[in-house]
């Protein structure tokens, strides 16, 4: 279980991940030390009106037979004391579809097998704005949710070094322990969206318009 109150890891927050092959700073083991902003991003940014990068992107709420839901823990690679929380997804490659990016990213990230009819969604859209790898982006982001039967079977085997560089954990939290972190959660509002989501999708899309992530930052 995570020590949620410090955003620090014990042994049983990442069970069924394994960390062998990777070094203390996230990186894998036996590999030069790297940064994102030396790392290629991928092409889905492009250069927006206003000057920001943007992209679309595919979240996946994922929650299994005992309400616990799956986040990733990641760090800013300018400033790695400050941690957050988040969803499973990423960006939309060329030839995809929201729901495609949303299994693939689901394995890549977590090692974990759902398919397009798994997904219930979208239960939420969102616009981002954030800084990575010393840029300001937007992220127009699509979420669906995804009930799973099984918990077991977590692998960061599929992490990308760029990932590795900034992702520290994979770990199920109830949403208890949702409420009481004191790092940073993205969205802000997870706790609430997550409680609303666990008896059942509603069919409705709940739309929470532009959110400035980097307002949270002191």
């Amino acid at each position: 279980m995570t020590d949620l109150s410090s955003g620090t890891p014990d042994a049983h927050a990442v069970s069924g991940v394994p960390s062998s092959g990777l070094s203390s700073g996230g990186t894998l083991a036996g590999q030069p030390e790297t940064h994102p902003e030396t790392q290629h991003l991928d092409p889905g940014w492009t250069l927006g009106p206003d000057g920001m990068l943007t992209r679309h992107a595919a979240r996946v709420i994922i929650v299994d037979a005992t309400d616990r839901v799956l986040l990733l823990r990641g760090h800013d690679a300018d400033d790695p004391t400050r941690h957050w929380w988040f969803t499973v997804g990423g960006g939309i490659d060329p030839g995809e579809d929201e729901r495609d990016a949303a299994v693939r990213e689901v394995f890549e990230e977590t090692g974990l097998r759902v398919a397009r009819d798994d997904l219930d969604g979208p239960v939420l859209t969102r616009s981002a704005i954030f800084d990575f790898a010393r840029a300001h982006r937007l992220q127009h982001e699509t979420f669906y949710v995804v009930r799973l039967d099984s918990a077991a079977g977590l692998s960061r085997s599929g992490w990308t070094l760029l990932e590795s560089s900034f992702l520290d954990e994979c770990a199920w939290l109830t949403l208890d322990e949702l409420r009481a972190v004191e790092i940073e959660v993205f969205p802000a509002s997870l706790a609430t969206i997550v409680a609303d989501l666990l008896p059942g999708w509603d069919g409705t899309t709940q739309h929470l318009g532009t959110e400035d992530e980097n307002t949270a930052v002191g």
